[in-house]
């Protein structure tokens, strides 16, 4: 993928501790397609170089959260505060959501509890938690509105 100069990017690599890093930037120059991508990163004076696949646009629908435990969607009451964690998150990708309107929904519609209804500038989207498939951990995204 080839990003130009001040393109809001993620960028998803592994951190010295081992554990999946999240972190976002702007980038810095221009790049070659498939090449290494210059990002200054959120908080940082000068750029880091990152390999072209650990680099992605910012969009609504990328930005999500990956937490340790299903009682996270089992509990009403922690299952609401999984949307203000997706706020937080969105907020600190700076990308702009113009409406929330949270849901309260106590089952799951297939395998995904419905936290909230969003308007973004370009388009609509329900904000869902789902549990991956070994039920350790819990998704929290954005996907769009049917």
């Amino acid at each position: 993928m080839t990003f130009a100069s001040g393109d809001r990017v993620r960028v998803e690599n592994v951190g010295e501790d081992g554990l999946p890093l999240i972190r976002y930037g702007f980038v810095s120059g221009q790049n070659h397609s498939g090449g290494p991508v210059a990002v200054l990163l959120d908080g940082d004076l000068r750029p880091a170089v990152f390999a072209n696949d650990d680099v992605r646009p910012v969009t609504i629908t990328n930005v999500e959260l990956l937490l340790n435990g299903s009682d996270l969607v089992d509990d009403p009451a922690l299952r609401r505060g999984l949307l203000a964690l997706w706020q937080a998150e969105i907020d600190n990708a700076g990308l702009a959501v113009d409406r929330i309107d949270a849901l309260d929904s106590g089952c799951p519609e297939s395998s995904a509890w419905p936290l909230a209804q969003v308007s973004s500038c370009d388009g609509r989207y329900v904000v869902c938690a789902e549990r991956n498939d070994d039920n350790e951990l819990v998704r929290v995204r954005a996907v769009p509105a049917p």
